[in-house]
């Protein structure tokens, strides 16, 4: 079907733009030699995993279901973290994953000789308490009382037996210098066990396909740890790999006044965009303006109760009228896997773009989602 003739509300992926993605991730993993997996907790939309599986080297999981979905689906490399492992988890997570990631030497201790058993592939995360980032705590794995990794205060060499790797994750849609500056805080804090470590992790958070990312840069932090230490290089991008690449189409609903001209979607920033309100940051929309670039000011926001459900403000060339369809931009990552039904909201159906421009809807969704969530 025709991009204008998909159903609203909908999720759409452009496969060129992904596959424009994956080359340039491809293009590092070629020039250096390491490796790169697709971080699930980003983009799980399993219909391009085999798209994705000619370029990259597998996927990374944050539990038990993600990693079955890497192993179900793309059935490379499955590399799995999480800051702690159930019990009645760990058996399947071992099965199924090479890599085994834990968060604090006593889950290594728990857990570590049954990875081992199986021919898995241990590692550490570590905490170099380096932040990088400003004014987003929420994602800063670094700040004050994170959860995240062992710290230098709380590292224990005499328990590093068995121990392949250190993992760390420190950033969030940030560009090499960031990854630089981490790079020195962890030879610093760590960089002692690293020559008795076959592999190191660089997690994700890595922008790698922004059209500002210093490449060059990157790749001389990868050269870096292999040249210096030995070191096989992971990289565990989510965004990167869909940065860009996705849409998501909605339809006006209505349009009222209260002080300012609002409209109402089909959609909904609470329930289809949550990043909108947790990051919070305001999505690229096709043909529309900043506030007063354009004659036409709307309020886009959403048909549930929520009072802040609202996407943004935007200026237009004409006046938004019931039916007119509007198109969110950079729609692939951080919604589909994080999306709810909020109020009894349809989740929106998810589509393909093909090369050859045609589109085609892969998965709708209707009452019974909804209802299977609930007891």
């Amino acid at each position: 079907m025709k991009f204008e003739e998909l159903p609203t509300p909908c999720y759409v992926v452009d496969e060129a733009l992904v596959e424009k993605n994956l080359n340039i991730l491809k293009g590092v993993m070629d020039r250096t030699g390491c490796k790169i997996v697709l971080a699930q907790k980003a983009f799980s939309m399993t219909t391009m995993y085999p798209l994705i599986a000619e370029y990259l080297t597998g996927t990374t999981a944050s539990g038990l279901f993600e990693a079955r979905l890497g192993y179900e689906e793309m059935g490379k490399e499955n590399h799995v973290f999480s800051p702690a492992y159930r019990e009645d988890e760990i058996d399947e997570i071992i099965s199924i994953c090479d890599h085994i990631i834990f968060n604090s030497f006593s889950q290594l201790e728990k857990f570590k000789q049954k990875a081992l058993d199986a021919g898995r592939s241990v590692g550490l995360r570590i905490n170099p308490e380096c932040s990088t980032q400003v004014g987003h705590d929420i994602y800063d794995p670094c700040t004050t009382g994170s959860r995240f990794g062992v710290t230098k205060e709380h590292f224990r060499p005499d328990r590093l037996d068995g121990v392949d790797g250190l993992h760390f994750h420190t950033l969030c849609q940030q560009n090499s210098d960031d990854l630089e500056t981490t790079l020195n805080a962890i030879e610093e804090k760590f960089g002692e066990w690293l020559p008795q470590m076959k592999w190191i992790n660089f997690g994700g958070g890595h922008h790698i396909t922004r059209e500002d990312y210093d490449l060059s840069k990157l790749e001389a932090c990868i050269k870096r740890m292999q040249d210096k230490y030995g070191l096989e290089v992971y990289l565990e991008p989510g965004e990167a790999v869909a940065l860009d690449a996705g849409y998501l189409v909605t339809t006006v609903l209505d349009t009222i006044e209260n002080g300012m001209e609002i409209a109402i979607l089909d959609t909904s920033a609470s329930c289809h965009m949550p990043d909108v309100l947790e990051m919070p940051y305001r999505p690229p929309l096709f043909g529309s303006g900043e506030v007063g670039e354009k004659p036409f000011m709307y309020r886009l926001g959403g048909q549930t109760c929520l009072t802040g459900d609202v996407i943004g403000d935007y200026s237009f060339d004409q006046p938004l009228k019931s039916g007119d369809r509007l198109v969110f931009g950079d729609m692939a990552i951080y919604s589909m896997v994080k999306n709810t039904t909020f109020n009894g909201m349809p989740l929106p159906a998810i589509a393909v773009k093909k090369t050859d421009g045609d589109c085609q809807v892969v998965r709708q969704f209707g009452y019974q989602d909804f209802k299977v969530r609930l007891a």
